[in-house]
C-alpha cells in the first residue's frame, strides 16, 4: 500500500523562472512534491536585487521558500510539508538539493545553469525509478533539452486564465432562430424612461450573464442586453442604435453591430469596468474617446480623462526622453493624437478657430500618466482609459484597477493577439484575466469588437499578413 502512494503523487523540479513567474507557484502542485535544485536558488539569489517585477516576484519566492523550511526543524531530506498558512490541503512537500550531483551530460556544454538543473533531474530519475520526475519550466528551450535526454518537462500553466482564447467570453451571443416560439410565452414587456424592457422565462435564461448583448438576425432584428437573470427568467433591454447620426457620439457613429454594443456600455453610467478586445482598426480607441468626450465636457459627469498604456516597444527603444511626465509619454501616444484628429474634424459648423479652441479644450481634459507612478493613487470622478492593456500581468492590472474611487469609469482596451511583454501570453494576460473573472457582474461589460473599419487596406493587411 505504502508503495503506491509514493508512486502516485509526482516529484516537480521548479526552474528559476517559475519561480520569478509566479513566486506563489509552490503553493500550486497540491499534492505532489516539489525539488529545487541548488542552482535555482542561487539564481533567485542573483535576481533579487532592483525594483523590476522580476526582482520583486524572486524577493517574494524567497520569503515564501523561507517561511516553508523555517517552520520545519527536520531533516532537509525528508522534506518540508507546504502546508503552512492558508494553504492546508495541500499534502505535498518541498525538497531541496543537499547533495552533489555528479551526472555528467557529455553532449551539453560547461556548467551552465539550464544544464545543472537538467542534470539534477536526471539524477532523480535514476535514484527514484518508481516515480515520475517532471520538470518545470517556462524556458522552451530547456524542456526541448530535458526531452532529448530522457526528462518530462512541462510548461508552468497553473498562471492561465483559460487554455483555449477561443472560450473566452465575447460580451454577446446570437439567439437562435426558434428564441421567439421558445420564449414569448409568459412575457412581459413596459417602457420606462424611453426604454423597452422585456422579461422572458425558457431555457437559454439559465446561460446568459448580467450585461450581455443578445442579439436576433432574422425576420425581426433585435438587440438587446440582459438586465437581470435568475434561473429561468431574464429582463432584457433593447439597446439604444449609436448607428442613426441622431444618436451620434462627438459626431462619431457605430458602423456594425459590436461597435453599437460597446457605445451602449461606454455610454451607460451603471457600468463603471468595461474591456473592449479588438484587433487593429476595430475602433476601440476612438470609440472610448469620444464617449469620454461627451460624457466630461457635455454631460460633466467626470472631471478629466486620463490615459494610460504601457511602455513595450515593438522595435529597440530609442533611449531616454527629455521632458516632464506628460512630455515622456508623448511618443507612446501617437493613437490618442490621431484619433482626436478624426474627432476634431467631425464638427464641420466649427470653422478653424472653432477647432482650434475645441482641440485646447480638449488638451486641458486629457491628462497622459505613466503606468509606473499609480501606487498609492485615487482616481475620483475620471474617465480612465488603459490601453494596450494585454500587456500588463493580472498582478499589474488589479494595482490599475483598484485606483478607481468613486464615480470613476475604467475602460481597458487591447489586443491579445498583440502582447509584446516578455513571458505573457494570450492565456494569461491581465487583459484575458479580467474579462475572465468580471463577466456577470452588474457593473461590468465586455465586448469584442470583430471588423476592422480602418480602411481596405487596413482589412486585407490583417487578415492576409
Amino acid at each position: 500500500m505504502a508503495k503506491k502512494s509514493v508512486t502516485s503523487t509526482k516529484l516537480f523540479v521548479l526552474d528559476t523562472n517559475v519561480l520569478m513567474h509566479d513566486p506563489s507557484s509552490l503553493f500550486r502542485f497540491e499534492e505532489h512534491d516539489i525539488y529545487l535544485p541548488m542552482v535555482t536558488l542561487e539564481e533567485l539569489d542573483n535576481n533579487k536585487k532592483g525594483m523590476t517585477e522580476v526582482a520583486r516576484n524572486a524577493r517574494q519566492a524567497s520569503r515564501n521558500l523561507e517561511e516553508i523550511v523555517g517552520t520545519s526543524l527536520n531533516n532537509l531530506d525528508d522534506g518540508c510539508p507546504l502546508a503552512i498558512n492558508g494553504n492546508k490541503h495541500l499534502s505535498g512537500r518541498l525538497f531541496m538539493q543537499t547533495s552533489a550531483v555528479s551526472i555528467d551530460l557529455p553532449m551539453l556544454a560547461g556548467s551552465k545553469a539550464d544544464n545543472q538543473i537538467l542534470g539534477v533531474a536526471l539524477d532523480l530519475q535514476k535514484k527514484q525509478p518508481e516515480r515520475q520526475v517532471i520538470l518545470v519550466s517556462k524556458d522552451i528551450n530547456i524542456r526541448i533539452k530535458a526531452r532529448a535526454i530522457g526528462v518530462a518537462a512541462e510548461d508552468y500553466f497553473n498562471d492561465k486564465v483559460l487554455e483555449d482564447t477561443d472560450l473566452l467570453y465575447t460580451g454577446m451571443r446570437e439567439l437562435p432562430a426558434n428564441f421567439w416560439e421558445k420564449h414569448s410565452k409568459e412575457m412581459e414587456s413596459w417602457q420606462d424612461a424611453g426604454r423597452m424592457f422585456y422579461r422572458i422565462t425558457g431555457p437559454i435564461c439559465k446561460s446568459l450573464l448580467v450585461n450581455e448583448f443578445v442579439y436576433y438576425e432574422y425576420e425581426k432584428p433585435f438587440h438587446a442586453i440582459v438586465r437581470s437573470q435568475q434561473g429561468n427568467t431574464a429582463v432584457l433591454e433593447v439597446v439604444k442604435d449609436y448607428t442613426q447620426h441622431k444618436n451620434s457620439i462627438w459626431g462619431i457613429t457605430a458602423r456594425n453591430r459590436e461597435q453599437n454594443f460597446a457605445l451602449n456600455l461606454l455610454m451607460d453610467p451603471d457600468v463603471d469596468f468595461i474591456t473592449l478586445l479588438g484587433q487593429a482598426g476595430t475602433g476601440k480607441t476612438l470609440l472610448t474617446l469620444a464617449s469620454a468626450l461627451t460624457q466630461t465636457l457635455d454631460k460633466k459627469i467626470y472631471s478629466e480623462i486620463i490615459m494610460t498604456r504601457v511602455t513595450v516597444p515593438v522595435g529597440e527603444d530609442i533611449g531616454f526622453l527629455p521632458g516632464t511626465e506628460e512630455e515622456k509619454m508623448a511618443p507612446w501616444m501617437g493613437a490618442l493624437e490621431d484619433n482626436l484628429d478624426v474627432l476634431n474634424k467631425s464638427d464641420e459648423d466649427a470653422g478653424e478657430w472653432g477647432r482650434a479652441a475645441t482641440q485646447d479644450l480638449i488638451r486641458t481634459r486629457i491628462k497622459i500618466k505613466s503606468l509606473n507612478f499609480m501606487r498609492g493613487r485615487t482616481f475620483l470622478h475620471k474617465f480612465l482609459i488603459i490601453d494596450e492593456a494585454q500587456n500588463l500581468t493580472p498582478k499589474q492590472m488589479k494595482t490599475l484597477i483598484t485606483r478607481a474611487g468613486p464615480g470613476t469609469k475604467v475602460v481597458c482596451l487591447g489586443n491579445i493577439a498583440q502582447i509584446d511583454t516578455p513571458y505573457l501570453t494570450e492565456g494569461s494576460s491581465g487583459l484575458t484575466y479580467v474579462v475572465d473573472r468580471f463577466k456577470g457582474w452588474q457593473h461590468n461589460g465586455h465586448v469584442t469588437l470583430v471588423r476592422g473599419e480602418r480602411s481596405r487596406l487596413a482589412d486585407f493587411a490583417a487578415e492576409a499578413l
